[in-house]
């Protein structure tokens, strides 16, 4: 481990278009459940597998260096938007490696609705050579059961936090997380027509939004 890196840290990617509870719950409750040191949360530039996001990339992570502010747990890690080009998961993860070094213990958050198009992933296959997986679950879903995610789940599925500590890299895991069934379709849709978006996103989020006429 590289001195002054954190023991353990988390990534959780997404367009954050906007950043909003559901997501910093989530994350919160992960860094306290694991015990991790830091949570990285990695606005996408250019996603490979979904449209073009509403918010430019810039508006989007002042947005989310706004929802973590005074949570130091939680940060806003710039990487994927500094690098040209589609924003493949792997060379984040590759690139964080280089700067935390070997020994820290790294995991990748994932929504389990991931789970389902993970095989069509930039070299997912290596992901698990580079940090650990940790699924969110949502209550009634269900894997994969044939297939190659589904024997991939199989060989590194781990269900004690305890492994994610012992080792850098390899192990899949699943948390069910406390349910916040919030969209940032839903809350791009509410601004659009006019009505209020309070509560579902941090105040100094909704402010910026309207401070800067976004999704109108």
């Amino acid at each position: 481990m590289i001195d002054g890196a954190p023991a353990s840290v988390a990534v959780f990617g997404g367009t954050f278009d906007p950043i909003h509870n559901g997501h910093l719950r989530s994350a919160l409750e992960l860094a306290e459940r694991l015990e991790l040191g830091e949570v990285r949360m990695m606005p996408c530039a250019s996603p490979p597998h979904r449209g073009t996001p509403a918010g430019s990339a810039d508006h989007r992570a002042a947005m989310l260096e706004l929802a973590v502010a005074g949570e130091p747990r939680l940060s806003c890690d710039r990487r994927e938007l500094d690098r040209e080009g589609l924003s493949y998961t792997i060379d984040s993860l590759v690139s964080l490696r280089g700067e935390l070094g070997e020994q820290c213990s790294i995991s990748l958050i994932m929504g389990c609705d991931a789970v389902l198009d993970l095989a069509s992933w930039h070299r997912w296959d290596e992901l698990l050579d580079w940090a650990h997986v940790v699924l969110i679950a949502r209550p009634g879903w269900q894997f994969p059961e044939q297939g190659p995610v589904a024997r991939w789940l199989q060989a590194h599925r781990c269900d004690s936090e305890q492994q994610l500590k012992a080792s850098s890299a390899g192990c899949v895991m699943v948390e069910e997380l406390r349910p916040l069934p919030i969209s940032a379709s839903e809350i791009r849709d509410i601004v659009r027509t006019g009505r209020s978006a309070r509560y579902l996103l941090p105040a100094s989020v909704l402010d910026y939004i309207f401070n800067h006429s976004l999704y109108l």
